[in-house]
């Protein structure tokens, strides 16, 4: 099992990608990737992080904008460490039941056709992102169990099935984080310390 004592953990080129839309260092998000990429340094992991708050990231607006426009250029560096990584993290808030409307607009344009898949005469395109594994980590107002089984996490299962898949990203962790207003010091350290040890271990 991953953990154990005496177990060596392959070293991964893991890119961190920052969803939350508002640059305040405050938000719980931060800390998150923060805490993840520092146990994934001390592992000797090859990190990368992307803060989408910080770029400028167009929305697509027709189907052949989409096909035929190419990766805009502020966002070449970034699609080129997605093609780098070994595994991806998304870190990112829940907003009316799903992801912000930046990181949908990010990951629309950065996983292109001739990118992250091709179309082919079969019924489903060709996955050109095969081989990466990802971990989605999701911060919310409301419980994470209410999320989960009432909601049955849809928001998040569409960017695991839909998003990622799609491409052939996969297996996908997952981390529900539910409550953050309402959150006790004792349980976001908590948090913290697991999003450490999964950098460690490079999931």
């Amino acid at each position: 099992m991953p953990g154990e004592i005496g177990e060596v953990t392959p070293m991964r080129r893991i890119l961190i990608i920052q969803g939350h839309p508002d640059p305040v260092p405050a938000r719980y998000c931060r800390a998150l990737e923060a805490a993840y990429a520092e146990g994934a340094a001390a592992a000797g992991h090859s990190v990368e992080r992307i803060d989408l708050a910080r770029l400028d990231v167009p929305f697509l607006r027709s189907q052949v904008e989409f096909e035929t426009s190419g990766v805009p250029p502020g966002l070449a560096g970034p699609a080129e460490a997605i093609q780098r990584a070994e595994h991806l993290v998304i870190i990112f808030p829940l907003w009316l039941g799903t992801m912000p409307a930046l990181l949908k607009a990010f990951l629309e344009q950065v996983l292109r056709p001739g990118r992250a898949f091709a179309y082919r005469e079969a019924a489903t395109p060709q996955k050109l992102l095969t081989g990466r594994t990802a971990r989605i980590v999701v911060t919310m107002g409301m419980p994470g169990w209410l999320f989960t089984l009432w909601y049955r996490a849809h928001g998040v299962k569409c960017l695991e099935r839909n998003m990622l898949g799609f491409v052939g990203i996969r297996p996908t962790r997952r981390d529900v984080i539910g409550m953050v207003e309402q959150m006790g010091e004792r349980k976001r350290l908590a948090w913290l310390a697991r999003l450490r040890e999964a950098g460690r271990r490079g999931e």
